[in-house]
């Protein structure tokens, strides 16, 4: 028994087609990066208008606030001396058996001017 060996044909072996002939299915990777730089730069955009809103209100809440500052200014005032009539006619009131005291009498022994301590009480929350 005489073994022969295998060889290739005489013309060779046929080429091997070995490239990839796939459709393109979607955009390329620069139109991509495209896309999301176009996005991301809108985005900042946007980011950058809502922060110069925001910064412009503040800056209008602040002005607002420094223009009404005298009227509530005065509207306290008129409430400190509103309570320390109050305070006196219940001073008085209470005192009225006290022969001597004297009515409204700073209890501090300075001539300064010491701002009263009234405190603002809730109704439900003062004493009986």
């Amino acid at each position: 028994m005489s073994q022969t060996q295998d060889l290739p044909p005489k013309d060779g072996f046929p080429k091997i087609s070995y490239r990839r002939n796939l459709p393109k299915k979607g955009p390329t990777g620069i139109v991509i990066l495209s896309g999301i730089a176009a996005m991301m730069t809108f985005g900042w955009y946007r980011v950058y208008q809502g922060l110069t809103e925001k910064r412009e209100l503040e800056r209008e809440k602040m002005w607002g606030r420094i223009n009404i500052l005298p009227l509530l200014t005065a509207e306290t005032d008129r409430d400190e001396y509103r309570r320390s009539v109050a305070a006196l006619n219940r001073e008085k009131e209470i005192m009225k058996d006290v022969v001597g005291w004297p009515v409204g009498k700073s209890i501090y022994n300075t001539n300064r001017y010491v701002p009263p301590m009234i405190p603002n009480i809730p109704a439900d929350q003062r004493p009986q």
